[in-house]
This record gives structure tokens, C-alpha cells and sequence, in this order.
């Protein structure tokens, strides 16, 4: 039997996700997950219900204890975490008044603009980031010019996590990782600031008390209990914002130390033993105090490998693949049999534009340098090659403001294809360590260790629950390929950006 066990909540774009873990070694004794519905009801619009998350919770809750096959007053601790920067604005009965904007949408480009232009560099003193449509400051000046009958009627702000926890609960509270996400805060108070509060004339009473990441923020009622089938009074921490909480579960908090996630886009998060203001690369507080994490990342890396396989690798150009997972194990077996290079293929992965470090939504994916002799195995391994390639601009672009990075991690999707992993690790000259988790989940569970004391901080909870997969170290021969690749890609990249903007331009109404 298990003594203590703790639940990990994480409120993700797609889906919620929420993972039981054994306080003794970390061990996953139960996963549970549930979708989550993106409304897009304008061009460049992005908006979720919060009611529909509190659904996912507590589906996503009931199907974790079922798998773990634990009875719920084994559950000692629980904390939830989500993405930063979506405020959820409540009534004085606590109603949403609207649906929460996504840290996606970007509606909110105009006032982002004149905040920026008026105030750019107090609020990059204060809150360390540069203002754009991505950060709440800028969507809440939005809601004032175009909904002013519903901000009107805010009684309560929340950000996403901290709407969960207040169903769960009835505690309002928030972390500072929150309020620095919010793009409202004080870097040196480590509060709400009143002087960006005032630049949108935003009362400073509807934002909710801050507290440490692993204070306790309530304990679970009896109506959640009903509906998650947890047990009344369970203890709920603040918790904090995914990135943060993924940096713990993968074991990532030392100063130097770096996590690269192959997700839908690809990210490097870098740790800091200070503030580091290196706009528009992104800077949070991170949960061992003092410390903090510099966060910057491209548009398309899973994305992109799973364009490559619905366009390249599809069941119906496979005879023997029968679902899609069939098409992506085949994607890794072919791509293994090409020598590094591609025989001279090369990918840019700007399906989507790209954010770091060029910042230029008009840029355009393509494939460089394809010969009569190049095959479908090529192109593969040259999809890899390429996100691996996007991927080292984030490093290079880090390492030439100064920054250093004395270790990585290897997490997300994409870790656990040895292809790519290696790939990985030959681009960058970095030997990668890959944990066994290292998820958001995963690390919210760990948090809900320290807060109920299981784990005196988070470097116990990491030496007792955090493991390391394998590490794999780079091929001294095959990087200096890639170097030379490198350097084209660079090139190329630089050559054909005003060919891009130009087919942009010229076809920006048919896209």
C-alpha cells in the first residue's frame, strides 16, 4: 500500500491533465485526462469556457484515482497548475462574466502598441517583459475599450489556475509567478503593482492576495468532493503557472541549468539566479525563492512533425501503418537511415511564422537543396533536422546575450523518439538528460509534496522523485556536420526572409 500519495493538476491548451504520484519515490500510479474545447469566434481571436475546465477536472480527477486504485484519503495534498496569462473575471457571486482569453489570442495588438509606446520600459522594470497581446495587461485594456458593460460588473480577477483552485476550495488567492504572467506586477515587492495598475485604470482590489507557490490555498469542500470524488478537506496549494512547475517536475531549478521541450512548439527555458531582462524572451520567478527562468520558443516543432507526417507519412501512403502512431514510429525508422545532413536537405519549420529569435510572423517554411536522389526518408530526417535547427537559433540567440547554459534536459513529446533525441543532441553539442517524467502534472504533484511538508524543498522532492531516464551524449563527428549545416541554414534563412515577405504580402487575403 501507499502511504502518502499527491495529485497533480495542469490545465493545458488542449486538455487537463491530472497524475497521482507516490510521495515516496514519485512513482505515476494514475493518470487521468480530459479535452478542453478552444472557441475562435474572430480571426486572431482565442477563448475557453472555465466552466468547461472544472468539467475536465473532474473527469480528469475521477479517472486518475480509478487507475491508481487508491481510495481518495490517501490523497494528502493536491495543486494545480495552467498557462500563464488568462484572467477570468467574476461577478460579485463569483459568475464568469465571460470566456477567459487565451494567452494566444492576439485581438488585444492596438493596445499592447500604446502600452508599449507610453510605458514599455517602467513596465519592463516592474515586470520584467515587454508588453504584446500575449500578457493580460494588454487583454484587459481591450475588455475597458470594447466591453465596458462587463468589466463593469468585475468583481474578482483570477488567472486560470487560481479559478480551479477557488472551485475546489473557495480560497481567492494567486502566485507571484501569476501576477509577473499578468504583466501587473513588482519585481521588487513581489506584489500587484500600483503604478501598472493605474496605467489602465484598473482597480487594484479585484486582484487577488499573493501567496508562496506552496502555501496552502484552502482545502477541497464537500461539493468537490461530490463531484471529483476526492476527499472533503484535502489539502490545495497555490500552485503556479505550467512552466515553472514542469522546470521542477523535470528536476530543472539550479542557475545555468536549461529544459528543452519538444511540444507543439519547441522551448527553451533557461534558469537564472536573478531578474534578467532580455526582451521579448520571456522572464518568470521560479519556485526555489529567488531564482528565476527565462522562457523563449518557436512556432512549429511537434506541429510541424505531425504536418510532415499528415502530408508525407500517412496511413493511406504507408501500406503497413494502420494509425497515426504507425505513421510516426515509421517517420523515425526511415529518418535513422539517412546519414546526418540529409544528403544536403534542409528544413525551415516556419509553418506558422516564427516567434524567437526572429519574431517575424511572414516567414515561411520550405525544404532547401532537394535533388532527384532525396526520398521520403530524407525529408524526414531532414523535418527533425530542422527543428533541431530552430531549436539551437533559441541557444545561439541565449548564449549571445551573455547567458550560459551548464546542463540541459530533454522533455515533451518528442523526447522519446531515440531518432530525434539523438538529432537533438548532435545539433545543439549538448549532452541531454531525459527524465522519466517531466511534465506540468508531474511537477504540481511535487509542489503539493513541499506544501504539506512531505518534502522540506524542492531539491528533496527532486533527489526522491525525480529520475533520469538516459542521457544521450552528442556524436563529436556528427555535430561538426551539423555545424557546417548550421551555418547554411543561418544563411538561407537570412537570404530567402525577403522572398517570404514578399509571398506573404502577396497571398496574406488567400491563407
Amino acid at each position: 500500500m501507499t502511504a502518502t500519495a499527491l495529485l497533480g493538476i495542469d490545465l493545458g491548451a488542449g486538455s487537463l491533465k491530472a497524475t497521482v504520484i507516490a510521495a515516496a519515490n514519485g512513482a505515476v500510479l494514475g493518470i487521468g485526462a480530459h479535452p478542453v474545447h478552444t472557441q475562435m469566434p474572430q480571426t486572431g481571436w482565442s477563448e475557453q469556457d472555465p466552466f468547461q475546465w472544472y468539467e475536465a477536472l473532474c473527469s480528469a480527477v475521477k479517472n486518475a484515482l480509478l487507475e491508481s486504485k487508491l481510495e481518495s484519503s490517501t490523497i494528502k495534498g493536491i495543486a494545480i497548475s495552467a498557462g500563464a496569462h488568462i484572467p477570468v473575471l467574476l461577478d460579485k457571486d463569483s459568475n464568469v462574466i465571460r470566456p477567459a482569453i487565451m494567452w494566444n489570442d492576439q485581438r488585444s495588438a492596438e493596445q499592447a502598441k500604446a502600452l508599449y509606446d507610453k510605458h514599455g520600459e517602467l513596465i519592463l522594470e516592474k515586470s520584467l517583459n515587454k508588453v504584446n497581446p500575449t500578457w493580460s495587461l494588454a487583454m484587459l485594456r481591450w475588455l475597458q475599450e470594447h466591453e465596458p458593460e462587463n468589466v463593469a460588473r468585475v468583481h474578482r480577477l483570477c488567472m486560470a489556475k487560481d479559478y480551479l483552485r477557488m472551485r475546489l476550495t473557495g480560497e481567492w488567492a494567486t502566485d507571484f509567478g501569476d501576477v509577473i504572467g499578468a504583466l501587473m506586477g513588482d519585481v521588487n515587492t513581489r506584489d500587484w503593482s500600483q503604478e501598472i495598475c493605474k496605467l489602465i485604470d484598473w482597480p487594484i482590489n479585484t486582484l487577488p492576495p499573493v501567496k508562496k507557490v506552496t502555501e496552502r490555498g484552502g482545502a477541497t469542500s464537500e461539493n468537490t468532493a461530490r463531484d471529483t470524488g476526492l476527499t472533503k478537506g484535502t489539502p490545495v496549494m497555490v500552485g503556479s503557472i505550467d512552466t515553472s512547475v514542469e522546470l521542477l517536475g523535470a528536476g530543472v531549478v539550479e542557475s545555468g541549468k536549461a529544459s528543452i521541450k519538444l511540444a507543439t512548439a519547441g522551448v527553451l527555458s533557461l534558469v537564472a539566479a536573478k531578474p534578467v531582462l532580455q526582451a521579448p524572451i520571456s522572464c518568470y520567478p521560479h519556485l526555489p525563492d529567488g531564482r528565476y527562468y527565462l522562457a523563449s520558443g518557436t512556432n512549429s516543432c511537434a506541429s510541424a512533425h505531425q504536418w510532415a507526417r499528415d502530408q508525407f507519412f500517412t496511413p493511406e501512403s504507408i501500406a503497413k501503418s494502420e494509425t497515426p502512431a504507425d505513421a510516426f514510429n515509421e517517420m523515425d525508422r526511415l529518418a535513422a537511415t539517412i546519414d546526418p545532413g540529409s544528403d544536403g536537405l534542409l528544413f525551415h519549420p516556419y509553418l506558422q511564422g516564427e516567434r524567437a529569435p526572429y519574431w517575424d510572423p511572414d516567414l515561411r517554411a520550405d525544404f532547401i537543396g532537394l535533388t532527384i536522389q532525396h526520398t521520403r526518408a530524407h525529408l524526414a530526417r531532414a523535418v527533425y533536422e530542422g527543428i533541431a535547427f530552430s531549436i539551437r537559433d533559441l541557444i545561439s540567440d541565449a548564449t549571445d546575450k551573455g547567458l550560459e547554459i551548464s546542463g540541459a534536459r530533454l522533455i515533451g513529446g518528442g523526447a522519446r523518439s531515440e531518432t530525434w533525441s539523438q538529432i537533438m543532441a548532435d545539433v545543439t553539442g549538448l549532452a541531454l538528460e531525459i527524465p522519466t517524467q517531466g511534465d506540468a502534472s508531474f511537477g504540481s504533484a511535487l509542489v503539493a509534496g513541499i506544501g504539506i511538508g512531505e518534502f522540506v524543498d524542492t531539491d528533496e522532492a527532486i533527489k526522491r522523485c525525480v529520475k533520469i531516464e538516459r542521457v544521450v551524449k552528442p556524436n563529436v563527428k556528427t555535430t561538426a556536420i551539423y555545424n557546417d549545416m548550421y551555418s547554411i541554414y543561418r544563411d538561407a534563412q537570412q537570404a530567402l526572409t525577403p522572398i517570404n515577405h514578399r509571398l506573404a504580402k502577396l497571398y496574406s487575403s488567400s491563407i
